[in-house]
């Protein structure tokens, strides 16, 4: 089966992008001691889909490269919906619009019994507020702008192939 070049370089992407960003999730968390919130968690998940189906493609590259191509896309959404909720959630955190979550908690009622059930209740980790930045950018939006990055990068690698694409024997 011949396989192009293109789709090969897409195939490994679709696996390798959302693999990478969520190494980079967990070193955060696990070694650099970043604690996620219920909005970061919500990133990960389409990332570990993207890993299926990313890896799913690469599995089926050499013998159905119709499938495979299918597979790519499929991840390529997967990996673009983490990047949407990232953007979602940057919004959250730059104040841009208001979460819809129980990690964006404020203080509610006047009376102090209110007052200290909304303490009580406060997450331990709040969604609008970003634990590191870079350049003013944080974690969700750097997964916002390499997620949609990605995945639009994927979908153009696996657009239907021209005719001077090289081909790959496999």
């Amino acid at each position: 089966m011949i396989v192009s070049q293109r789709q090969n370089i897409a195939q490994w992407l679709a696996l390798l992008l959302p693999a990478g960003l969520l190494g980079g999730a967990l070193f955060s968390q696990y070694v650099l001691g970043l604690a996620p919130c219920e909005m970061c968690y919500w990133q990960r998940w389409p990332h570990w889909a993207a890993i299926a189906l990313g890896a799913a493609g690469l599995i089926a590259l050499p013998r159905v490269p119709g499938l495979a191509r299918f597979l790519g896309l499929a991840a390529a959404l997967a990996i673009a919906a983490s990047g949407l909720i990232g953007a979602f959630h940057a919004g959250v955190e730059y104040g841009w619009w208001q979460g819809f979550t129980e990690c964006t908690s404020g203080v509610a009622g006047a009376s102090s019994e209110d007052l200290m059930k909304s303490i009580m209740n406060a997450p331990l980790v709040r969604c609008d507020q970003p634990q590191w930045t870079l350049f003013g950018i944080s974690l969700a939006g750097f997964n916002f702008l390499i997620s949609l990055g990605g995945a639009l990068l994927i979908g153009l690698l696996l657009r239907a192939p021209a005719r001077t694409d090289r081909t790959i024997a496999g």
